[in-house]
Parts: structure tokens; sequence; C-alpha cells
């Protein structure tokens, strides 16, 4: 696995993706690609080839789930680590999203200023687990 670079993130609220970018732009130093729906990141997935993808659970049409299925079906970018953002963040609903092979949970709102180091801190420990598994 390479170094994190590149960022997808996929959220419909406009407002939250504006926040997000900025956040992982400027304090964290990323480069990102932001997306309002899951067709939307499916279309552009490979062709900016994200390390790392940040996903909304709670979208209209194609929900975070089911675009993460939709992603994992596709086997040049089926491995890309995702991290789901979502304020449902029940014990029961974590476990589904990890089942749902997610590196990690970010929990909205979140801190803009701690973002970049919430989602660099889920990264290393799944590049870490990838590394073991090898």
């Amino acid at each position: 696995m390479s170094g994190l670079e590149r960022i997808m993130h996929i959220e419909d609220d406009l407002s939250i993706q504006e926040v997000t970018r900025v956040a992982l732009e400027i304090v964290g130093g990323f480069e990102v690609l932001s997306c309002s729906s899951g067709a939307e990141g499916l279309a552009r997935l490979e062709d900016f080839k994200p390390d790392l993808l940040l996903l909304d659970v709670m979208m209209p049409e194609m929900d975070g789930p089911e675009t993460l299925a939709r992603i994992r079906a596709i086997p040049a970018v089926a491995d890309l680590p995702v991290i789901f953002m979502t304020a449902k963040v029940q014990a029961e609903e974590i476990r589904e999203y990890h089942r749902l092979s997610a590196a990690g949970v970010i929990v909205k709102p979140f801190d803009p200023m701690t973002l970049a180091d919430q989602i660099r801190t889920i990264w290393n420990a799944s590049v870490e687990q990838a590394e073991q598994s090898d």
C-alpha cells in the first residue's frame, strides 16, 4: 500500500462536503475530490484513483453500504480502504459497518481540526492489518 495522499469523499450534504474538504486539504494536506452521490463517486473512482474513500452512510438513492458493495465488485478498487462517516453509531451499527469491510467509522458531527488525524490513525491501522494478513 502506498502513502495516503488522495481522498474521495462521497457526501450528499454540501455543507458537510465543504467543511470536510477544507479540513482535509488545508489542515491535513490531502488532495480531495468531493462527490455528491454514490453514483457520482462510482463514476469518478477509477479516474481519480483515491488512496482512501470517506463515505456517508445515509444518502438518497444509493446509500453508503450499497455504494461500498458496488465498489467491492470492481476489481481495480475492490481493496480500497473505506471509512464511513455517520451519526448512526450504536454499537450494533458500527459492528455492521466493519462487517461490510469498512476500515473505520468517523462520528458526525466531527471536529474539522482533528479529522485528518482521525483518518491517518484509521489508515495506519488498516495498513498494519493488511501487512499482517499478507
